[in-house]
Formats: structure tokens, sequence, C-alpha cells
């Protein structure tokens, strides 16, 4: 929908002369309905000129009492051979000479109550540079004792549009970002989770190397049931190879003197003299002289 030439000194006119509903002046103007508010408050757009938009064609009367009857209704442009001009919407947002020194009390501002706005979106709001914002931040601005936080809506410097616009972009992408990093923490602990999982189960779960053995179960011939796992326990060496034999008694030394007689001599012997092998007696021996 096209928009008048000066949509704020417009909506000043609108709301001095007319009694139409803020949502009305907002939309034909293309501004935010806290904005036109704040214009009727007198806390916006202080000191700018209204502007009459039916001598230059914009609107027609009977289009102005046709809303005030019907406050759901909504104003229409009036058609007009004159070529409209065209919204820039690109480029550096040009500010006023006499609002430049304003820029970093907006900029103040936007740091203090919008945080999640980034440095490129400060920019465009105020039409202002990063190292001034910077500067802002930092509280290294050659005029910091001076600075107080000032809207930048009511300052002019750009629409309650144009700031609803930037705030919900920045919300969106903190949103997305924050999935980012929960998708990759979630990465990272799995990666991290992976191998200590893969080596406990890996045991268990790895199939056995080789061709498969088929088993033969052979029946046993007498019929008798295999022994429970119970059962089995219990056998022990006796059960299986016997008990141990006793060991035999053991049997006494015998007598030497039985058998290779006693080595004393009874008297007998020993009164006897002594025979040689031949069975001859000993010879005498000669007495010495």
């Amino acid at each position: 929908m096209p928009l008048p030439l000066m949509p704020k000194a417009t909506a000043v006119w609108l709301i001095d002369n007319t009694s139409l509903t803020f949502d009305q002046i907002a939309e034909f103007c293309g501004l935010h309905p806290l904005e036109v508010k704040g214009i009727a408050d007198g806390e916006v757009a202080i000191g700018i000129q209204g502007r009459d938009p039916v001598p230059d064609g914009e609107l027609t009367r009977e289009e102005i009492e046709r809303c005030v009857a019907d406050p759901s209704a909504r104003l229409n442009m009036a058609t007009s051979d004159i070529p409209r001009p065209k919204a820039r919407t690109s480029g550096p947002k040009y500010t006023p000479v006499t609002k430049r020194q304003d820029r970093p009390n907006a900029i103040m501002w936007l740091l203090r109550y919008h945080s999640e706005l980034s440095d490129a979106q400060i920019c465009r709001l105020v039409g202002t540079t990063k190292p001034t914002i910077n500067s802002v931040r930092e509280r290294t601005h050659w005029n910091m004792a001076n600075l107080k936080p000032i809207d930048p809506v009511s300052l002019g410097m750009c629409s309650q549009v144009e700031l609803d616009e930037a705030v919900t972009k920045a919300h969106a992408r903190l949103r997305s970002r924050e999935r980012r990093e929960t998708r990759e923490h979630a990465r990272m602990e799995g990666e991290a989770a992976g191998p200590t999982t893969a080596a406990v189960k890996s045991p268990a779960a790895a199939p056995l190397e080789g061709p498969a053995i088929p088993v033969k179960i052979v029946p046993d011939p007498e019929g008798a049931a295999p022994e429970s796992p119970a059962e089995q326990s219990v056998h022990s060496v006796e059960s299986v190879f016997g008990a141990a034999p006793e060991p035999a008694p053991s049997e006494p030394e015998p007598i030497t003197s039985a058998v290779f007689g006693t080595s004393e001599p009874s008297d007998s012997e020993s009164s006897a003299p002594l025979r040689r092998g031949d069975g001859s007696p000993p010879e005498e021996a000669e007495p010495a002289t």
C-alpha cells in the first residue's frame, strides 16, 4: 500500500483535525499504533508541523468522513496521476543534522533495552557506525558523562514498525542459534559415548568366527535321563575313580640274629679251640725263649 509523502506530519494533522482512531491513522501512515499514541500524547514527533493530505490529492474529505463514521473501516489512498516517490530500501540511513548529536543517546537506549540487536541492525535503525556503538558499549565515548538513554522512536530516528521488525528478527536469530548449539552438543555427546558403548556391547554381540559346526546328540542307550547341573556338581574324584586303596600293613623287619646268627659266641664255642678250614686243630704257638 502506498504511503503519504510525509507520514509523521500527516499523522500529526489527522490527530489534530479528525476523530479517526489510532489504528486507522497508523495503517494509513505506515506507523505503529503505539507511535501514533505517542504523537497524540506529545511524546513523539515533537515540533513537527502537521501536513494536510487533502490538497496534495492523497486523501479526500469523503474518505475521511466515511472512516470517521465506521471505526472498523480503513482509509484508502486517493488515486492520482502524479507519480509517487519510491521508498529507499538500501543504503545508509540519513539522519538530520539537528538529530545527529542524539545518536549516542539512542544507541545507549538500544543497548540497554534491546541487547539482542546486532551492531548492523543498530546501524540501520539509527544511521550510525560500529566504532560509535563500540565506544558507547565500552563507555569510552568522548561525551559519555552527558549521555542518557532515549528511545530512538521518540527522537524520530526510526519508526516503531522498523524497531519491532528488527527485534523480531533478532529473537528469531537467537532461537536458531540455540537450536544449532543444542544439536551440536547432542552430537558431541553421542560421539563421546559411542566408542564406550560399542566396547561394552562388542564381546556379547560379536559373532563367532568360522563356519558353524553342527552338534549331533547321541541318545543314551540305557535311556537314563541326563544328570542335572546340581547332580553333576556333586561328583568328585572318589565318585569317578573310586576310593583310594588302603595302605598295606608294614612287615616287621627280619631279625639279623635269626638269619645270620648272633655275633657273640656262646660259652661252648668260646672255650673250644679254633679249627682251620680243613677241620685240623690250630697249631699252638711256641713259647718265647
